[in-house]
């Protein structure tokens, strides 16, 4: 049907080429040269001049997936480089231009920038309107397609253009790729006034793109509502027979009988009772993925991260919050999904590993538990269950969580280099991007505690070996922070090591040195030098990975496998697979 604009909302046109944008500071971009209320002429008609040296461009010297140097692929319109394996594409031929510079992303007035200075180091800037600048400065010879910056430190202004630009993202302020060698006091107070402003401007657009959804009552985007996993293709769902299922010892004239509190085993090895089967009855409170006992919840539209989702009452610690429900489909369908959402520039993803052969994926059919955004600090956590023979994922409340409170958990996902996504969750130990380790975790210390339910319980250490995923005589890492184990047999010691042993996870397993990556399924470890070829992003769930554990490789273990080691392989240590539960960017 047509389309009825707004007066806000008309359009102004470029008189040179076949381009438009809404007639405000926050579309047309910095640099347009505006002829009348409905024509400008745009920056694509930005001629250098010659022999000015700000006019030359220039682009990064590392590449902006992995922040390594090296063989770069460079834009022919902005400061942007790339590694050509970083962005798997083959060598093109003539000029080449980003994604971002293809899709017509300019530079905007009051945005946060980085900026080339003649032959100086990056210093970061605001695009300032040329209405809100020293008439001085307005004075200065500038062509279309230039615009002016503020430099943050030292107030200076310089006009420059899209070339010699590139965009402020949240955590620069600690990139050493941009500051170089050496901080001055001034150029340190650039840095600390750039992150203040941008959080500024990020508080400003946010807010203003509320306001403007909730304006146009702008709905979440669409997907069919589900109430029970649906499998796809060959993936079946598994049903256990009634004399299968375990029975718990709780009464049905318990006060709370396979409660939270209860001393219900089934609960603790987190098995839902079966309504024909436990001892309670119709009084038996471990059944609420049976019941769909969800907490009373709503999609809202959040400041930062798009949507979320909140709860509506008081949720105590330890409660069951609701299941997280989508299509089970098998890792085929996945890397086809994958693949498909790559190649049409869909960057959020709803998929959680439930099992060796099964993924869920939310996106296209799910239940409201997917509008859960990631936290490095969360209120809420994911739990596998049994559930009438078949594994189901719910999350539960690892806090007491005031009505109204945003409902988050840990998406896990671990990245390789800085080619990951910002984290927005704004907890005080926010690793900066998604996939990061939380700063300043500490493992809790045991403590002495009368018996309570499994999932109530913070481990020192892991229970089984990382080598080959048993239990039994372990031998623990000493290194702060690592809860990994190890029987003796698995790393060929003869007796138990004395003092402060540190397990081979933190040694390169080729030259011994400081292990700069890690496989996350085995004690295979790298240093920086020799660390590429050896660990690989895995397609499947993200996780960092050796050529053994790669979900999507030629011959990838099963969970428990040991594989009969040979010549062939470099490693000394037998492995097991340990699928991560990892949910993609939201």
């Amino acid at each position: 049907g047509p389309v009825l604009w707004s007066l806000p909302c008309r359009l102004v046109r470029c008189i040179r080429c076949p381009v438009s944008y809404h007639a405000t500071d926050f579309c047309i971009p910095a640099g347009s040269l505006v002829l009348a209320s409905n024509t400008i002429l745009c920056p694509n008609h930005f001629t250098p001049r010659r022999g000015c040296r700000n006019h030359e461009h220039v682009n990064v010297s590392w590449c902006f997936v992995c922040s390594e140097g090296g063989s770069l692929l460079c834009c022919e319109s902005c400061p942007a480089a790339f590694h050509r394996e970083c962005l798997n594409i083959e060598m093109p031929e003539g000029s080449w231009y980003c994604n971002d510079c293809r899709a017509g992303k300019k530079p905007h007035y009051k945005e946060v920038v980085w900026v080339k200075v003649g032959r100086y180091r990056w210093w970061p800037a605001e695009v300032s309107h040329p209405e809100n600048i020293p008439e001085n400065i307005q004075r200065m010879r500038h062509d279309v397609g230039e615009f002016p910056v503020l430099f943050f430190g030292s107030n200076d202004y310089l006009w420059t253009y899209q070339a010699r630009v590139f965009p402020y993202m949240e955590g620069d302020a600690n990139s050493k790729e941009k500051m170089g060698r050496g901080v001055d006091s001034i150029y340190k107070k650039a840095l600390e006034e750039a992150a203040k402003r941008f959080r500024e401007l990020q508080a400003e657009k946010e807010l203003r793109q509320l306001q403007e959804d909730r304006r146009n009552d702008k709905k979440p985007p669409p997907y069919k509502h589900i109430k029970v996993n649906r499998p796809i293709g060959k993936v079946q769902i598994i049903t256990a027979d009634l004399s299968e299922i375990p029975r718990c010892n709780c009464k049905a004239e318990d006060e709370n009988p396979c409660g939270i509190d209860s001393e219900c085993i089934n609960r603790m090895l987190l098995y839902e009772c079966h309504p024909q089967v436990c001892p309670a009855g119709e009084r038996c409170q471990n059944q609420c993925f049976t019941k769909r006992q969800y907490s009373q919840v709503e999609i809202f539209r959040t400041l930062a991260r798009g949507w979320g989702m909140r709860c509506c009452h008081d949720i105590k610690k330890g409660e069951f919050v609701s299941e997280y429900v989508g299509e089970v489909i098998d890792e085929e369908e996945c890397r086809a999904r994958i693949k498909h959402a790559q190649e049409n520039d869909i960057g959020n993803f709803y998929m959680l590993t439930l099992d060796k052969d099964r993924i869920i994926d939310a996106g296209p059919k799910g239940n409201q538990a997917r509008f859960m955004n990631h936290s490095c600090q969360p209120n809420c956590e994911t739990q596998k269950w049994t559930v009438n023979g078949d594994t189901r994922v719910g999350l539960f409340a690892l806090v007491d969580i005031p009505a109204g409170t945003e409902l988050t958990f840990n998406y896990n996902l671990e990245c390789l280099g800085n080619g990951k996504t910002v984290c927005k969750c704004g907890s005080p130990n926010c690793s900066g991007f998604l996939g990061v380790r939380p700063k300043g975790r500490k493992l809790k210390k045991k403590v002495q505690v009368k018996r309570k339910p499994a999932q109530e319980l913070t481990k020192e250490r892991e229970d089984e070996c990382f080598s080959c995923g048993d239990g039994g005589q372990m031998v623990s890492c000493k290194r702060p922070g690592c809860p990994k184990v190890y029987h003796a047999d698995c790393l060929n010691l003869t007796k138990r090591p004395a003092g402060r042993w540190e397990c081979p996870w933190h040694q390169c397993d080729l030259c011994g040195q400081e292990a700069a990556s890690f496989c996350e399924m085995c004690p295979s470890s790298y240093c920086a030098e020799h660390r590429d070829g050896m660990l690989f992003i895995s397609k499947l769930d993200g996780r960092l990975s050796c050529s053994e554990h790669d979900p999507c490789g030629p011959e990838p273990l099963e969970p428990g496998e040991i594989r009969e080691y040979t010549s062939e392989h470099a490693t000394s240590y037998p492995s097991n697979e340990r699928k991560a539960e990892t949910l993609g960017s939201k």
